[in-house]
């Protein structure tokens, strides 16, 4: 049973919007230290990789890298060596879809402006859960506890990514070529993967890459979650274009593709998905 004061991480770009979390966390939880607060979904990630806390309060949306971004670069990077994965709760406006599905999977968020009551039970929640906390006696169960964390932000990042019901999936996408001179349409059933760069989507082919502008996140809805699988916060691939799956010397996964020569890294949190192979 942990006895080591509980710490804390604050992510939110309003300033009095942090501090007036900070302040009703003083209120319910007196023990709780917070050890930064962070503007950004990047200085968050720094943060938290310094400074190791046990929760998270980070806001949805951010500048640059969001609250989605910033937990899942976290669940690739933590060092679980180190320091157990920390409890995640999102801090959002109230948005009846996100609500729903937080509701539905019984996982924390904090409501802005924030609510005392509900704080107070996200409160005794996190309390419970690492008063539950085990030093993991072997690596076997190390490893089965990053995976029930792991399982845990899963669940989290996907009732926070939720929003109205998308439209009917892709069938054809309008991206513009290398050069950015043409635009093609390129039928959805030729794509092998996404990639996110910059300001852009890449969209690979067989024999072509192509670009747009529509985010990720974005995209996602629009795709068919049957035939594409996220495996990293910036790839999706087509499932049935999956030839092998590659451990290297450090344990990460790596993709090869049908028709693509690279290797597509797979993050911890999608791991899961390999389980078998």
């Amino acid at each position: 049973m942990t006895t080591a004061t509980p710490t804390a991480l604050i992510a939110e770009d309003e300033p009095l919007l942090a501090q007036a979390l900070k302040a009703e966390l003083a209120a319910a939880w007196p023990e709780l230290q917070i050890v930064a607060t962070a503007g950004d979904g990047r200085s968050a990630v720094r943060e938290a990789l310094r400074l190791l806390p046990q929760v998270l309060f980070f806001d949805i949306r951010m500048p640059g890298l969001d609250g989605l971004g910033a937990a899942a670069e976290l669940a690739d990077c933590w060092p679980a060596d180190e320091a157990p994965m920390p409890q995640l709760v999102f801090v959002t406006a109230y948005d009846e879809y996100a609500a729903r599905a937080f509701e539905a999977q019984a996982i924390d968020y904090v409501l802005k402006p924030v609510q005392p009551d509900r704080l107070r039970k996200t409160v005794a929640r996190l309390q419970q859960a690492l008063a539950a906390r085990q030093p993991a006696a072997t690596p076997a169960l190390a490893d089965a506890a990053l995976e029930q964390t792991l399982a845990q932000w899963r669940q989290v990042l996907g009732a926070a990514g939720a929003g109205a019901p998308g439209p009917a999936p892709l069938r054809m996408i309008a991206a513009s070529d290398a050069g950015g001179s043409t635009v093609r349409m390129v039928p959805i059933d030729e794509v092998l993967y996404f990639e996110a760069a910059d300001k852009y989507l890449r969209v690979l082919t067989a024999t072509h890459e192509y670009l747009i502008r529509t985010p990720l996140k974005q995209l996602l809805p629009q795709l068919d979650a049957d035939t594409f699988w996220q495996v990293h916060r910036a790839v999706v691939v087509r499932s049935s274009a999956i030839e092998s799956v590659h451990r290297d010397e450090a344990g990460k996964l790596h993709l090869m593709l049908r028709g693509r020569a690279e290797k597509i890294a797979v993050s911890r949190l999608y791991a899961h998905l390999f389980r078998a192979m």
